[in-house]
């Protein structure tokens, strides 16, 4: 495997800017996601480490070589789509050989039969080798997907939102699997997602994109800990930050503009009375919908509480993030 480096990396499509000076240092064995909105930035970032799409300005590296003019398959790298990208005619096992049948790759035969029974054993559809792609559900399909990358061994696996299309439950899946196959190889993989259980659940480390720029880098923890603005704070937790006037509670400081509340820094008991609007009983934990001075603020509670819609709950902040007028972060 190796490290990925960008620097000043830009890319525009007429006026609109799509990558704008980007400095990022994917580690050797990382499981780097990179998290934002539609048009953020994200694809147009994988597309010109992949060599699909070509620099502005600025330089690539790939394990400390310099791949600016290479040609994609020259760039060793393994690229996983949203789309199945499969060869509908052939088997699961020949779907999986092809790449190794590349003149660059030159695998010979025994390899071939090898990597492929390991890669579906790893993906658990060895049953499946010899079904034509047609055959396969959903599920299965984005396995051989993802199995066509692995087979190749390339130095960085990029992979563009390749679970989205899923049901929930096999999102939840695959998500545990793909974490698990990348620890098992120490894979370098950049994953682009806007999903925020992604990128907490698999990311070693996050990069927050915003209109074409890295806002922040670090990891999951850093990220939904120690946001460097409301853009930021917004992008991970679920259910997502509250957002509040400063002085809803009277205790930010005077340069705040806003405060972040984290459901689980809603503390309960005592404070400010808010009305209670929808109970939502999840199971291991309930979530409560508020209502203060014409502010919606979701917490949680201890799933076996009675609470009641229309009833008032005394709330405080708990250890609040505190924002500027331009949303930037107070420490």
């Amino acid at each position: 495997m190796a490290d990925v480096k960008l620097t000043n990396v830009s890319k525009s499509f007429g006026d609109t800017a799509a990558v704008h000076a980007m400095d990022m240092t994917i580690p050797d064995g990382a499981f780097v996601v990179l998290l934002g909105p539609t048009g953020a930035g994200k694809t147009t970032t994988l597309r010109l480490i992949a060599g699909l799409e070509t620099l502005d300005q600025g330089e690539i590296s790939i394990g400390g070589r310099v791949v600016n003019t290479e040609t994609p398959a020259q760039r060793d790298i393994a690229m996983v789509f949203q789309q199945y990208s499969l060869y509908p005619h052939l088997t699961v096992r020949q779907n999986l050989e092809f790449p190794l049948k590349s003149p660059i790759l030159n695998t010979p035969k025994d390899e071939i039969a090898r990597k492929v029974e390991e890669v579906a054993e790893v993906l658990q559809i060895t049953r499946k080798l010899d079904n034509k792609a047609t055959e396969l559900s959903g599920g299965e399909m984005q396995r051989v997907s993802i199995g066509r990358a692995l087979v190749r061994e390339p130095q960085v696996y990029l992979m563009d939102e390749p679970l989205s299309s899923l049901d929930a439950k096999l999102r939840t899946d695959l998500r545990v699997e793909l974490k698990r196959i990348q620890m098992t190889l120490g894979a370098t993989i950049l994953y682009v997602t806007h999903d925020q259980i992604e990128a907490m659940t698999m990311a070693t480390h996050v990069g927050v994109l915003n209109d074409g720029k890295l806002v922040q880098f670090g990891t999951p923890r850093e990220i939904y800990e120690n946001p460097n603005s409301v853009y930021v704070a917004s992008r991970l937790g679920q259910p997502r930050i509250n957002i509040l006037p400063a002085d809803i509670f009277g205790t930010a400081p005077k340069n705040a503009h806003h405060i972040g509340l984290r459901p689980e820094h809603v503390q309960q008991g005592e404070g400010r009375a808010a009305r209670i609007d929808r109970v939502e009983r999840l199971g291991d934990h309930t979530r409560l919908h508020l209502h203060l001075d014409g502010h919606d603020i979701i917490t949680l509670a201890d799933p076996h509480a009675g609470y009641t819609a229309g009833n008032e709950l005394q709330i405080a902040p708990r250890d609040p993030l505190c924002f500027d007028a331009r949303g930037d972060r107070i420490y």
